[in-house]
């Protein structure tokens, strides 16, 4: 793994913004700008039926694909994100993969899968990022942006 890789783990899992708050963490990032992470389920997750709240999905989707853009040399906003959510959310972590589908010059489409423990798919989705601006190769989000 790269200094930079290392760097931008710890800023986004560290950083005690909304995802690591929520027990949201990306584990992995990959030279070919693709990402893994999990959420943690906790009973704050939970939907009053007892499965994984469908916003702490996509929340976990979003975070380790827009890390995943951010690899890419480019600051990303989130553009549009649509989830297909495909069996219920159980068990004690949820695992994210996320996986470039287009890579313009101002433009990223990611496709998310998410699976349960038992590696059973829970959603799928697909993530839009606006690139904003580039960024200096192994800058990392300053804090309280």
């Amino acid at each position: 793994m790269t200094d930079f890789y290392s760097k931008l783990l710890a800023r986004v899992n560290e950083s005690g913004c909304f995802a690591p708050h929520n027990h949201i963490y990306v584990t992995e990032l990959r030279d070919d700008h693709s990402a893994s992470g999990v959420l943690e389920i906790q009973p704050s997750s939970l939907n009053p039926l007892g499965i994984v709240h469908g916003g702490a999905l996509v929340t976990l989707a979003d975070t380790v694909a827009g890390t995943a853009a951010y690899t890419t040399g480019k600051t990303c906003v989130t553009l549009d994100c649509s989830m297909q959510y495909l069996s219920p959310g159980t068990g004690t972590r949820i695992h994210c993969t996320a996986v470039p589908k287009k890579l313009g010059r101002t433009v990223l489409v990611y496709d998310v899968s998410l699976t349960d423990d038992s590696g059973r798919l829970v959603a799928s989705g697909t993530y839009t990022f606006f690139a904003v601006e580039p960024h200096a190769p192994g800058d990392v989000p300053p804090e309280g942006r």
